[in-house]
């Protein structure tokens, strides 16, 4: 199984991509609204079909980004019934199974932390994706979105401490910068529900933590609800051209369509004077800065229309649009493979 976990440093949040890797079927738990461009394009660069997103509760410090990859990707959105949202494909409940090529993820109601928590565990029990019910040495708090400590325990211990002990625990957060745990782990070593813990040691933990509401709370909640939708329409891209972020976060835009809107778009090759000169070409109309001296000749660079940043390969180039969106150049974007790939299709150079 392909396998991927990855962070939002604003809220602390882990999202999960996981896919089948003979049929690329492809589920993410979690997603955030501001990290869809970096998840997107994980699940392209992976050659993956996103059959769908699902979200272990409603949540209070992000938005989701189920609905932003529903629009691109036409994936379907999970979350539990016990919400009631909008734009929600699949409303889950206790015991459902959701599939992706010949793996599957059963899952577990876990109220306590909200009402309609869930927790997903992989069908041989080797990994459960507890979203904010259980935490590394922690636990979600109780204390809103008909949160009850007393219900969490019990969630905690019915369905989660009764996955084998090497069950890995994937949470929705982490503020420490851990990135998982073991089912035995937190049996024995949670501060707030392990080791002989009572119902009613946990519940006066909980009830004790004191907590400020998260910052984004009145924002996330109303959007959660709508299961990410936005107010508004969907932008997708840039309204220039077809530029897609790349998940090392370069811009970029494919060949073919260049050679289609040439007039549309200026230039900039950023190889050296040899090469530009050289086998490969160059396009018409181009301008040679090389990369070398590019931070410091910006200034020279027309931007009056969008500007396509070339080299040999793609690489040196992708530096260069990096280097004009930091100079404040915002429609601009890396050819895509370069002369070279720009001579395999046989375009006009």
């Amino acid at each position: 199984m392909i396998f991927r976990q990855l962070f939002d440093q604003v809220s602390s949040t882990y999202t999960y991509l996981l896919a089948d890797e003979e049929t690329r079927e492809a589920v993410l738990i979690d997603p955030v609204f501001e990290q869809h461009a970096r998840d997107a394009a994980l699940i392209r660069e992976l050659g993956l079909k996103l059959l769908c997103t699902l979200d272990t509760h409603c949540h209070a410090d992000h938005v989701t980004g189920a609905y932003l990859m529903k629009a691109e990707l036409g994936s379907m959105e999970g979350l539990s019934k016990e919400y009631g949202a909008t734009n929600v494909d699949l409303p889950l409940s206790h015991g459902d199974v959701v599939t992706f090529g010949s793996h599957a993820l059963e899952v577990r109601a876990t109220p306590g932390h909200t009402a309609g928590c869930l927790s997903f565990v992989t069908a041989d029990k080797s990994m459960v994706f507890t979203g904010d019910a259980l935490l590394v040495r922690g636990a979600g708090r109780t204390d809103f979105q008909q949160g009850n400590a007393g219900l969490l325990f019990r969630s905690i211990r019915e369905q989660l401490f009764t996955l084998p002990e090497d069950c890995i625990v994937y949470p929705g957060h982490d503020y420490e910068g851990r990135t998982s745990s073991t089912i035995g782990e937190e049996r024995a070593h949670n501060p707030r529900i392990g080791g002989g813990a009572r119902e009613e040691d946990f519940v006066g933990y909980m009830r004790n933590l004191a907590l400020p509401h998260p910052k984004q709370l009145a924002v996330a909640l109303p959007a959660n609800m709508r299961g990410g939708q936005p107010e508004g329409e969907v932008a997708h891209g840039q309204s220039w051209g077809p530029v897609v972020t790349t998940y090392a976060g370069f811009p970029e835009i494919a060949p073919d369509w260049v050679a289609q809107h040439r007039d549309a778009v200026y230039v900039l090759d950023v190889r050296s004077a040899p090469e530009f000169d050289g086998e490969l070409g160059h396009l018409a109309g181009a301008q040679l800065i090389p990369l070398d001296e590019l931070r410091a000749r910006v200034a020279e660079v027309k931007t009056d229309k969008p500007v396509v940043v070339v080299c040999q390969t793609g690489k040196r180039s992708a530096m260069g649009a990096l280097i004009l969106k930091k100079a404040g150049v915002a429609d601009t974007a890396n050819l895509a493979g370069g002369m070279v790939r720009w001579r395999e299709l046989g375009l006009p150079s």
